[in-house]
């Protein structure tokens, strides 16, 4: 027997931490209502927090990756394509001319007669100024970095770093750190290209103030819509240029040490770290090809979680409020209650298992009726909630196919864009390789777009485009990809055809456009035609051969079709 002494300790301690007692059945309602309410919801809601938490974690990674990868492979191509303009300019003979006549110690005419071969060297390289505006000065260096020739002699030449000619002689070229032009208010980089005797053998260089500005839109082209940001950076950690523009005071900023180095250890995945305007974002890093230069996109943490934050939020608040109302309601069925509801204990365990098909007979009159009825409203509620949550994620499923459709196609023409192609061109590649078929690549450019433009207006332009779209869109096959790549550029990727089945359809297409009445004058196209694997055994690298064989076309005259391999060329 349990004397009033032994009782006093529990008492006391009581005082302090008072829990109901269960031995009532309003109590024991209210717990079960409780902990029924709160146990499931607090573990779906970490559940559901959990697995979108790593959802978005992986959306955002994939995207970041595939930002950084594509501007990456743009840039190189872009830089690549500057110095193989150089390179151009390097070899002609003109220069090869002016630089045997001028350079100090060889055989040559007097100063007085190496006047006018200045005079022609600088009118030579201003034709290239104004023919290519990406370059800023023009100049052409004897083998010992003496200035020969620029295209501004009252101009200072720019002043090249030290040992930059050594550079040159082993890796073929030479690509200096960025700067700003306080005059051209732009950034620029000095790039530079062997000039070569039959023999090999180096005997000066061609250099040029290269015009980062261009880099501006074609980073911001695969910059996101939202908070992040692309940035073109030094391996050293310092700015060259950003999806926001190109300023002297980004050109003289660094990024941290830390996050450099976070950003390189990680490859293919995201990382975060403090970014240059010293907030927390997740990034990724790719090397640019065949230069140090990295690709940096990021995002902002705030803008990355945003949503999953607010989800968590109001996902706690809506089970605090649903635990609230539940103990109300409990605490109040529990008072009305007088003996235990097998029945209804049985159509709530059907409830808590998920089935809201449940509908109880009427109970009658008194407690048990009224309990009867509102179990049954509460189950009625639940089946309109489900409907309308089902309703609500058919209507945001529809949106989002609409949102993703937009994503990918090209708002003038009505064709796939440039990111959707390299996908599919990803894509294809792999299915290719793995059950070893080939396919092709149509890459085709609108000529003399440009003075079309200057002679009748963008909007005489743009109807060109939309019309040369349709006239592919027409001819291509159900299972190709037809996609706008860039201004008056257009890339088709047909799966498991050959070359010489893509060059046929390729020479239908230039046929058509060719015989179409256009407003003003006659358009024609231009097309390269590659294959996968004979031409080239990577998609970029595909991509990169019809690239190639267009310029062929170009350099040929134009209205041309030219494969790849050469062996197909037909105008």
């Amino acid at each position: 027997m349990v004397t009033a002494a032994e009782l006093t300790p529990h008492r006391e301690h009581g005082h302090f931490v008072r829990f109901p007692r269960l031995d009532s059945i309003r109590n024991r309602i209210i717990a079960f209502a409780v902990v029924a309410t709160l146990v499931p919801s607090a573990i779906t809601l970490a559940i559901a927090y959990t697995q979108n938490r790593r959802a978005l974690e992986t959306k955002i990674t994939q995207d970041l990756v595939s930002q950084s990868e594509q501007t990456a492979r743009s840039v190189s191509v872009w830089l690549k394509e500057r110095l193989y303009d150089l390179r151009v300019f390097a070899a002609s003979e003109e220069v090869a001319n002016s630089l045997a006549s001028i350079t100090p110690g060889r055989t040559a005419p007097s100063s007085a007669a190496a006047s006018p071969t200045r005079n022609r060297l600088r009118e030579y390289l201003q034709s290239l100024n104004e023919r290519f505006t990406d370059y800023g000065q023009l100049m052409v260096l004897d083998a010992e970095g003496r200035v020969v020739g620029t295209t501004r002699d009252d101009v200072t030449p720019v002043s090249f770093p030290d040992a930059w000619i050594p550079v040159l002689r082993a890796e073929d070229q030479f690509v200096g750190s960025p700067y700003w032009d306080s005059v051209a208010r732009t950034g620029k980089v000095l790039v530079a290209v062997p000039i070569k005797r039959a023999d090999g053998r180096m005997i000066g260089a061609f250099a040029a103030e290269l015009n980062l500005a261009p880099l501006v839109g074609l980073i911001r082209s695969f910059a996101p819509d939202t908070a992040g940001a692309i940035y073109l950076v030094e391996e050293s950690g310092r700015v060259i240029a950003g999806s926001k523009g190109i300023t002297p005071e980004l050109l003289s900023r660094r990024m941290p040490d830390t996050s450099t180095t976070h950003l390189t250890a990680e490859s293919r995945s995201s990382t975060r770290y403090a970014g240059l305007e010293g907030v927390d974002v997740i990034g990724t890093a790719e090397k640019v090809p065949q230069i140090d230069w990295l690709v940096v996109s990021e995002i902002s943490s705030d803008a990355a979680f945003g949503q999953l934050r607010r989800f968590r939020n109001l996902s706690i608040f809506v089970v605090l409020g649903l635990l609230l109302a539940v103990a109300a309601s409990a605490y109040w069925l529990g008072v009305i209650i007088a003996r235990p509801l097998d029945r209804l204990s049985k159509g709530a365990a059907e409830v808590a298992a998920g089935d809201l098909a449940v509908d109880l007979p009427e109970g009658g009159g008194g407690e048990v009726g009224y309990l009867t009825n509102v179990f049954n409203y509460m189950v009625s509620r639940l089946r309109e909630g489900r409907r309308e949550l089902d309703s609500i994620n058919e209507t945001l499923q529809t949106k989002n196919e609409e949102l993703e459709m937009l994503s990918i196609t090209d708002g003038l023409t009505g064709l796939v864009n440039h990111r959707f192609l390299i996908q599919k061109l990803n894509e294809e590649g792999i299915r290719a390789s793995r059950y070893k078929h080939e396919f092709s690549v149509l890459m085709a450019d609108v000529d003399h777009f440009k003075q079309y433009n200057d002679e009748f207006g963008h909007p005489a332009g743009d109807e060109v485009l939309r019309r040369v779209a349709d006239i592919i869109r027409g001819s291509v096959r159900p299972g190709d990809t037809a996609a706008r790549y860039g201004g008056e550029e257009y890339a088709i990727v047909m799966p498991e055809t050959p070359g010489t089945e893509a060059f046929e359809i390729a020479e239908h297409i230039r046929a058509r456009v060719a015989s179409e009445a256009f407003p003003g004058k006659k358009i024609t196209l231009s097309i390269g035609v590659a294959e996968f694997p004979s031409d080239a055994d990577l998609p970029h690298a595909v991509i990169a051969a019809a690239d190639k064989a267009l310029y062929e076309a170009k350099r040929d005259g134009r209205n041309k079709t030219v494969a790849a391999n050469r062996k197909r060329v037909r105008s």
